[in-house]
């Protein structure tokens, strides 16, 4: 092929400054891309149209200080202020009581802009209170070191300054955006004559009675987790709080259920864009529409039309504006029965297939007493180890609040320690090993003997530390646990573990929780829509007639 042709005289003319040149109107056009920008090449046409040459130039020159104006509107220096709650007027002073440090032992830095003060009584209740390898003991020495972090941050000569107070952001917490105020002198308390000048409650109560006297230019309020403290308060005219940042929700009913009924209308709004397909004997539906948005992964869905074929389906996907359904293995029918146990309804159908599904690591069941969750759990559970193979053993924990009295100390090793606190574990056995009707009573037994060995019971005091490898974790009575025990539990899985959390948060033994702050409820709204987790609240009792109509009635 024939050589180019040389370049010309004009492209040899071409120097750094003509290059210059063709680079300078770039920078005008990105400073052009702000709101203003917008109408000005508009208003540019107008005047090309009517021949107003002079008058082109001009046009965006005028508006080019005008985008300076609004520039800083969209600078991440007010938008970072706005996260941070500030009130209108002068921040309030929360006087805390004991309970609260005890119970939340982070709780200083959770007043966002308000302030924070500690009576001396306080700080002795909790002194009393650090010794001793209970979960309130170490929640009393990790408040301790924090005010001793915080204290270190003192005055000119030396002493903590009483009157200006320590900022609470000084140790790493940039959410708290007050200070922390310790009474360093003897208030002037006066309290009413019935109340006993001795009781630590009433020494409190006359702190913040005193404090609403000198700081009239402030809101002081009592913050304490005993429902009695907060009575009295309000009862002597004292504004009195319950400590709520420690609640996942205000509403227990707000609580994700994992279940979504499809409405009548899903086939007819989603049938003309929707893909299916068939693979491994499930069915697969890819739907887009304005369902997909209100989804989340592993969330069950289901529509029961009369007349036609229901359809029950989980979230297998979610990508953009599409999901993808896959229709479930019906548990309900006797061949595919786990352990001889099949669902009697709707919501045990649904958990036994997160149960049993390999790739979900982490399941929590809630539900109301006969439900079937101890059952289903321990079925699906000896389905794998024995038959699949898949997970070595059980291991059964639970926590030990006693409904009535405590029975005293119990005798044996740690699993003989925790029989009695493992009845429902045994009576779901006994109704496992009797399903078995062609084994005879020598086979039962064996069955039972081999059952026995592959449970091993734990007790939650010796947890931490703990790695459990290629294990089946049931955590019973989850309802009573604080969100750090869920979280010191949880995290002792290892590779190939799953972990089953069951649950009935209307049975909460444990003081000062309640079902929004339970940990149970912080695992289920911590783990929705994680694409290895699953949850499910069962609603129909199934243990027997006369349970549910006791549960009803009673």
């Amino acid at each position: 092929m024939p050589l180019p042709k040389p370049p010309t005289k004009k492209a040899d003319l071409l120097a750094a400054s003509d290059y210059e040149s063709q680079a300078a109107p770039k920078p005008r056009k990105r400073t052009l891309k702000t709101p203003a920008a917008e109408v000005a090449p508009v208003e540019t046409r107008l005047v090309l149209d009517d021949s107003a040459v002079a008058a082109a130039p001009r046009r965006p020159v005028v508006p080019a200080p005008a985008p300076a104006a609004p520039a800083p509107t969209p600078a991440p220096v007010p938008r970072s202020r706005v996260r941070t709650p500030r009130g209108t007027g002068p921040a309030k002073l929360f006087v805390l009581d004991t309970n609260v440090l005890m119970h939340d032992p982070t709780c200083l830095f959770r007043f966002d802009e308000h302030d924070v003060f500690l009576p001396m009584i306080t700080l002795e209740e909790l002194d009393g209170h650090k010794k001793g390898m209970s979960e309130v003991a170490r929640n009393a020495r990790q408040v301790s070191r924090d005010l001793d972090s915080l204290a270190t941050f003192t005055g000119e000569n030396g002493a903590v300054d009483s009157t200006a107070g320590i900022p609470l952001a000084k140790t790493g917490h940039r959410e708290a955006g007050g200070k922390l105020f310790f009474q360093t002198m003897m208030l002037d308390v006066k309290l009413p004559a019935g109340l006993p000048q001795g009781k630590a409650d009433n020494q409190i109560l006359g702190v913040v009675q005193a404090l609403r006297e000198q700081r009239t230019d402030r809101e002081v309020v009592l913050v304490s987790k005993d429902i009695n403290m907060r009575v009295k308060a309000r009862a002597l005219g004292l504004p009195a709080e319950d400590y709520f940042n420690d609640k996942t929700l205000e509403d227990g009913d707000l609580l994700y259920t994992g279940v979504l009924p499809l409405p009548a209308d899903f086939w007819e709004r989603h049938g003309k864009t929707m893909e299916s397909w068939q693979q491994g004997g499930n069915t697969y539906y890819r739907i887009s529409g304005p369902l997909v948005p209100g989804l989340l992964i592993n969330q069950f869905v289901y529509l029961e039309t009369p007349g036609a074929t229901p359809l029950y389906a989980r979230v297998s996907e979610i990508t953009g504006k599409t999901a993808v359904l896959r229709t479930l293995r019906d548990y309900t029918h006797g061949k595919n029965a786990v352990w001889g146990v099949t669902a009697r309804n709707r919501e045990q159908n649904f958990a036994l297939n997160l149960l049993l599904d390999p790739e979900c690591d982490f399941v929590t069941l809630t539900g109301t007493a006969g439900t079937g969750k101890t059952l289903m759990t321990l079925a699906a559970g000896l389905a794998q180890v024995l038959d699949e193979r898949r997970y070595s053993e059980i291991i059964v924990t639970r926590v030990t609040v006693p409904v009535g009295d405590d029975i005293g100390f119990l005798p044996g090793n740690e699993e003989e320690k925790m029989g009695p606190w493992m009845g429902a574990l045994d009576d779901n056995l006994e109704v496992l090993a009797r399903s078995d009707a062609s084994a005879g009573e020598w086979g039962r037994a064996a069955t039972n003997d081999l059952v026995r060995a592959k449970i091993k019971i734990k007790s939650l005091n010796f947890m931490r530390g703990r790695t459990f490898l290629n294990k089946y974790v049931i955590i019973d009575e989850a309802q009573n646990l604080t969100p750090k025990q869920m979280k010191t539990l949880i995290t002792r899985a290892g590779p190939g573990t799953k972990i089953v959390c069951l649950g009935n948060l209307a049975q909460i033994d444990t003081p000062y929780l309640t079902e929004g702050s339970s940990g149970l409820t912080y695992a289920v709204d911590r783990f929705k829509g994680w694409p290895h987790g699953g949850h499910l609240t069962l609603a129909r009792g199934e243990r027997s007639r006369l349970a549910d109509f006791a549960s009803e009635v009673l």
